[in-house]
């Protein structure tokens, strides 16, 4: 099947058109009903993605590569269709993959220069897991690099642009994921979260995500930060979806190369969470849900009040039909104060690193640096003020150090037993607050300022993040800044946390799809084949620099 690409030129109508299948806002569900109704193929399904990416990446930056395989996996799956074999909850389902995540046939990077040629040997778990259950892997997104921040930018990738408004960004650092599924370059993308990485860019993209249960998914294989913090998920439109693909991904169970997954309860193995989600008119009777004063900014201004606005419509609406608020004032939820005094990424980033680099690095990568430091010595990189002190300390600090055990020891005692204790003395089924207290920031900020999930992070507690709605039309952001929510429930308890996430999405039906322009141009060309995309790396605001890791 020959399809003519005008190298970002064509409108989306006429390449999906083209394409026998509709993209825009499509879920696991409308995939499955066009393939198995007979109204497309599995080619159709992944060349109107490819095609939609052709025509709107060069406006968010979102895409690092594109897998050169997947219109062959699609013919392959078609195959599989046409003989009455298609199986899988994922079958034909297009998925962007963060690019942390190991992949056999497609370079990891991180983000980063210095790890351009990365080739593993083989998929992270949670990547087979997909694989097995039929998904297409599209290709990989752009991410701040190596995840330290929020501002999704990178030196690989360059700047993504949140999709909403040109004039901020996307969150982050799963940034490129975020703007990505919002705009509709596949039904499902992946992320990882050390503080806010998968909820920050669905806050700010008018997403789901689930943060589940440190140890329920294997985070082998995916660049790491903090043994403590990291959690990889997936990122969606729907709860469904979400639910879904956490089926799948945590269907890994046990993973020697990631002993956290030694904890799995035995109620969490073998899992359908899409079990959990009710239909029918949402009825929150009886449920009694917290709400975190301090994670809020009641400050008025044209950045927060915005916030408060939406969140605070949430909650009239689920008290109305049933649920139970409870106001939580404890002082101890502080997001600032926790995150000054509990984050401990900066004492184990490098021996994380240093594992990752001599051990899922493939043979013959001899280029490839082996260690932290040696990533820092010899490559550009992008500096971000808030960043700068925080790489320093990582590349000398350890989980030797005095200080580290006794941070470890308050979080389990200072900050996890006082959630639990929170939600006992309340008898909560779930706490809600914004994701972030004010509007995600704008291009060149220095930082991704007043976002809340540090709170889940340190205390390995699942939490949903959902849209929540929008700010004010402006000239830049036709539609409004999208505004989203958390909602955190006790460890293990992702089914239930789904459910009322579910209830809430039903009630509020609060997304809206980004208004999109393709780029203009005169040159077209035809292809049979995945075309390459060229990340824009000249969009970078920031000041590009070399640390000394013995300063």
């Amino acid at each position: 099947m020959m399809f003519t690409q005008t190298l970002g030129l064509l409108a989306a109508a006429a390449l999906t058109s083209a394409a026998g299948f509709e993209p825009v806002e499509a879920t696991v569900d409308s995939v499955h009903a066009a393939l198995y109704g007979g109204t497309a193929t599995c080619h159709d399904v992944v060349s109107a993605f490819i095609s939609r990416i052709v025509a709107y990446n060069p406006q968010v930056n979102a895409i690092i590569t594109l897998n050169p395989n997947a219109l062959t996996i699609a013919s392959e799956l078609d195959a599989e269709l046409k003989a009455g074999n298609a199986t899988g909850s994922l079958f034909c389902v297009p998925i962007l993959l963060k690019d942390n995540f190991d992949t056999f046939d497609m370079k990891t990077t991180a983000g980063s220069v210095a790890l351009k040629d990365n080739q593993p040997a083989m998929d992270t778990p949670a990547v087979t897991a997909f694989r097995n259950a039929g998904a297409v892997i599209l290709g990989k997104t752009n991410l701040h690099e190596f995840a330290l921040e929020g501002i999704s930018v990178s030196t690989l990738g360059g700047q993504t642009i949140n999709p909403y408004d040109s004039t901020r960004t996307p969150g982050g650092s799963s940034g490129g994921s975020g703007a990505g599924v919002a705009s509709s370059f596949s039904v499902l993308a992946t992320c990882t979260d050390t503080v806010n990485s998968c909820r920050s860019p669905s806050s700010a993209n008018s997403l789901v995500s689930i943060r589940s249960t440190r140890g329920l998914i294997s985070r082998a294989g995916v660049v790491p930060i903090s043994y403590t913090q990291d959690v990889i998920g997936p990122i969606g439109r729907t709860v469904r979806d979400i639910a879904t693909a956490l089926t799948v991904m945590a269907s890994v169970g046990y993973d020697p190369d990631d002993n956290m997954t030694a904890t799995i309860p035995s109620s969490s193995v073998g899992v359908d969470y899409t079990s959990f989600l009710k239909s029918g008119p949402p009825n929150f009777t009886g449920l009694r849900i917290g709400v975190l004063q301090g994670f809020f900014n009641r400050t008025d201004s044209a950045e927060t009040t915005p916030v408060n606005i939406a969140v605070d419509g949430i909650l009239e609406k689920i008290e109305a039909t049933g649920a139970t608020l409870v106001p939580i004032n404890d002082t101890l939820y502080d997001a600032g104060e926790i995150s000054s005094l509990w984050d401990v990424q900066r004492y184990e980033f490098r021996e994380a690193m240093d594992v990752y680099l001599t051990s899922r690095v493939s043979e013959g990568n001899s280029n490839i640096p082996k260690t932290l430091p040696e990533i820092y010595a010899g490559h550009d990189f992008v500096v971000l003020p808030s960043q700068y002190e925080y790489v320093n300390s990582s590349l000398k600090w350890s989980t030797g150090n005095t200080t580290y055990s006794v941070v470890k020891q308050q979080i389990a005692v200072n900050l996890t037993l006082a959630l639990a204790s929170t939600f006992s003395r309340n008898s909560l089924d779930a706490i809600i607050y914004p994701e972030q207290k004010n509007l995600v920031v704008k291009l060149g900020s220095p930082s991704q300022s007043g976002r809340n999930g540090i709170l889940a992070a340190l205390t390995s507690s699942p939490v949903v993040a959902l849209p929540a709605g929008f700010s004010e039309p402006t000239e830049t952001a036709p539609i409004g800044v999208p505004i989203g929510l958390e909602l955190l429930g006790k460890p293990w308890e992702e089914g239930k946390l789904l459910q009322i996430a579910g209830m809430i999405e039903s009630l509020t039906r609060v997304r809206k799809a980004p208004i999109l322009k393709a780029a203009k141009g005169n040159l077209t060309m035809t292809f049979d084949s995945v075309p390459t995309i060229t990340p824009n790396r000249s969009n970078i605001l920031y000041p590009i620099g070399t640390l000394n890791p013995a300063a």
